[in-house]
């Protein structure tokens, strides 16, 4: 057994290192996606095409792409969305950044 480790121990290491760091990312990567996106709530008679309507000036997906985001995206989305269920869509959750419009007043 020492033998093999000291043939194979930076391999052993890189290996359990790589694992440990894949891992690591795999996790910062999936709550990163869920912060950054804007989460709704499915209201009665909503389709993943509608809500592509409704939020249609707010990303630049064409309808198709972003159905197929939200079912990517979201577990357990599949053609089918039903009343009271929160779905992930591919628009921002940050509020534009409000902007103040100097005025010259007439003195």
């Amino acid at each position: 057994m020492k033998k093999l480790w000291n043939q194979f121990s930076y391999a052993i290491i890189l290996i359990l290192l790589s694992f440990s760091f894949a891992i690591i990312l795999s996790f910062q990567h999936g709550s990163e996606d869920q912060n950054d996106y804007l989460q709704v709530t499915v209201s009665e008679g909503d389709s993943l095409w509608k809500i592509a309507g409704q939020y249609s000036g707010q990303h630049s997906l064409s309808k198709a792409e972003f159905v197929n985001w939200v079912k990517r995206h979201n577990e357990k989305v599949d053609d089918q969305i039903y009343p009271g269920e929160k779905i992930v869509i591919p628009v921002s959750n940050k509020a534009p950044a409000a902007t103040e419009l100097a005025s010259v007043s007439k003195q």
